[in-house]
């Protein structure tokens, strides 16, 4: 009797070296993948069956883009006034949120927020990456746990809740209840990069009850805000983990994260015991009244080349110019007062998707942030999405780079 007990540990061919080292000791008789009488008739585990290279692996923001996930547009539901949704956005905007709620987005405004998605996705294939979207859904659909009802929200932020960390794809913990249900639509991708060799990790799901949240908490006052987010109080409480991946930016074996609205310390600790002592996880803080997402106020574009917004200047940036980076603070957008901009703000600008060290995916109507990465030496692929950017996110948020060509290494 063999006994074969396979231990799948990442990818990138081991499984087949496994198969080759009991070829080599046992010849090429039948090799089972549980405790089986040794057979020669038929082979239930084979080099062909198996992958040779894992289509997962991305470590930082710049390597060269090879594959990518792209947000969807279609099925996207305006979110409930909810006391989240206040914590988060402008009380500009909650009259929108109070008239709309649990409805579809404005239908000529999603209309051409999808033709911009569309063209570009045009373009990152053009510049030789491979496209994937999500499943469509229909995010109006109303659902209830023993702790909630809520409608949900859209796929439309791929950023937000798939964090990728060299062949690993996490499922992030998201703090919206109207945020429960969006996996659904990327679980047919995860589950065939899964097939293919990734590993996948879904962190605990929280219940979203009333305790996860500050009841007590000021939203309409960003002033008071920002003295509670100095003292380490936000809307979220630590009553169980929460994260949004988008609250994570990468960079080789550093990933730096920020405490926000939606992302907590607990989450954050089960984030560092999951990676374990292979990485170094840095809080940082900015002074952000209403923080949620990194990448509108901290985006790295490069081995030791960082965007630092000028408006949320970062608390601990001394640490980057100890470490000898260069700090590039961006100008400021040329957003128009009167775009409709119901999630994020102006800062989209800075929201750009690195396909290399050398290029770039920006905004063609933020010309001044163009210049600036010209004289960086940075070429800019000039892509309109400015009405998508109105669902919340530039091009870093409405894609999640999948693959990239490079391997870990320390930056800092």
């Amino acid at each position: 009797m063999l006994n074969i007990r396979v231990f799948k540990d990442g990818c990138h061919g081991r499984l087949s070296f496994v198969v080759k080292m009991v070829k080599q000791l046992h010849g090429t008789c039948g090799i089972r993948s549980v405790s089986t009488e040794w057979q020669t008739k038929s082979a239930t585990l084979s080099e062909e069956d198996l992958p040779e290279k894992c289509p997962v692996n991305s470590h930082n923001e710049w390597d060269t883009l090879e594959e990518v996930i792209v947000g969807r547009v279609e099925g996207a539901a305006v979110p409930h006034l909810s006391a989240e949704v206040k914590a988060n956005t402008s009380h500009k905007t909650w009259d929108f949120f109070d008239k709309m709620g649990g409805k579809p987005f404005p239908m000529e405004h999603a209309k051409v927020a999808a033709m911009q998605i569309d063209e570009l996705c045009n373009v990152l294939k053009h510049e030789g990456v491979i496209v994937r979207r999500p499943e469509p859904i229909d995010f109006t659909q109303v659902y209830q746990t023993p702790d909630f009802t809520s409608s949900g929200l859209y796929s439309a932020m791929p950023r937000d809740i798939l964090l990728v960390v060299g062949d690993e794809i996490i499922e992030s913990p998201m703090a919206w209840r109207s945020r429960f249900f969006e996996y659904r639509a990327y679980r047919p991708l995860i589950k065939e990069y899964f097939r293919q060799g990734a590993k996948w990790t879904t962190a605990p799901k929280p219940l979203m009850s009333d305790e996860l949240y500050d009841q007590e908490y000021p939203l309409s006052k960003d002033d008071q805000r920002q003295q509670l987010a100095a003292q380490g109080r936000f809307f979220t409480t630590e009553f169980e983990p929460c994260f949004d991946a988008a609250d994570f930016m990468r960079a080789g074996k550093d990933i730096f994260v920020q405490r926000s609205q939606v992302t907590n310390y607990m989450g954050i600790e089960w984030m560092r015991r999951h990676l374990g002592d292979k990485y170094n996880l840095h809080i940082l803080s900015f002074k952000d009244p209403r923080p949620m997402h990194i990448d509108a106020t901290f985006t790295i574009i490069g081995p030791g080349l960082v965007l630092s917004n000028p408006e949320r200047p970062c608390h601990q940036i001394d640490m980057f110019n100890k470490a000898g980076w260069k700090v590039i603070f961006p100008p400021s957008p040329l957003m128009p007062d009167d775009h409709p901009l119901w999630l994020g703000s102006k800062w989209l600008s800075m929201n750009v998707l690195m396909l290399d060290e050398k290029r770039v995916v920006c905004d063609k109507n933020e010309v001044t942030i163009m210049k600036m990465f010209e004289k960086l030496g940075i070429a800019c692929i000039p892509v309109d999405i400015r009405f998508a950017n109105s669902f919340g996110g530039g091009f870093h948020c409405w894609t999640t780079d999948i693959r990239r060509r490079g391997t870990l290494e320390s930056y800092f």
